[in-house]
């Protein structure tokens, strides 16, 4: 039978979702554990390829295997023996056929900036810390030219392939103090996207760039003057939707 499960986990100290020769990832993590409570090799999908140190509260994965327990007896089991750092939500059954990236319809990020004068020592795993003022209303202003399906080759590379049109439902700064956030919702994404939007943005809230050269950078798919793309602590996958 195929499962499917919604995960969260803290990618510091990762070399991102995806299994690599070089570092410890999320995928492999997982798949050890199922192959050890399982007793049979496991490979694991996933909606998306999160980068090292990115991180996720609604990542989903789905996997096939001859479990004959109880479901929750398995989740209880990845949970008891899988690092701390990585959880299992919820475990259900799904059609043989389903595919958690390509069934999706939208991905959900997150990114979070602490702004303050002074940066907070429990704060650095999850934000980016800023010190000095940000202009929001020319960031409100950037972020809404995203919205719709256009070509952001200027803000990332495509995964595979060379199509780099992506549709945008939702992009938008929502400002409180001291914490900034950014919530973007899309039907897929390019390597290093939203990370590569959020350092642009933030320089239009500096001042080094307007609200109208972020978009001319955009039509003009000219990644030589987007970024740098801004750290990845900040960054985290909230919702797959199908």
């Amino acid at each position: 039978m195929r499962l499917k499960a919604i995960i969260g986990y803290d990618g510091t100290g990762y070399g991102g979702f995806q299994i690599q020769q070089n570092a410890p990832t999320i995928q492999a993590e997982i798949e050890h554990i199922l192959t050890r409570l399982t007793g049979t090799k496991i490979r694991i999908l996933a909606a998306g390829r999160t980068d090292a140190g990115v991180h996720a509260e609604g990542q989903v994965i789905a996997f096939d295997t001859a479990w004959r327990h109880p479901l929750s007896d398995l989740r209880r089991g990845m949970n008891a023996l899988l690092p701390e750092q990585i959880v299992v939500f919820q475990l259900d059954e799904v059609d043989a056929g389903f595919h958690p990236r390509f069934d999706a319809l939208s991905r959900s990020y997150q990114y979070t900036i602490y702004q303050a004068e002074v940066r907070h020592p429990l704060y650095a795993r999850y934000s980016l810390h800023i010190a000095r003022p940000l202009d929001r209303d020319a960031m409100q202003q950037a972020a809404r030219c995203l919205v719709g399906r256009q070509d952001f080759l200027a803000f990332g590379s495509p995964p595979q392939g060379h199509n780099s049109i992506r549709q945008i439902f939702r992009a938008i700064w929502v400002f409180g103090d001291p914490w900034i956030t950014f919530e973007i919702e899309a039907d897929a994404f390019l390597y290093r996207m939203v990370r590569m939007l959020v350092g642009t943005m933030i320089r239009v809230g500096q001042g080094a760039m307007t609200p109208a050269a972020f978009s001319e950078i955009l039509d003009a798919r000219d990644r030589q003057k987007a970024g740098p793309a801004a750290a990845a602590e900040g960054l985290c996958l909230r919702a797959v939707s199908y």
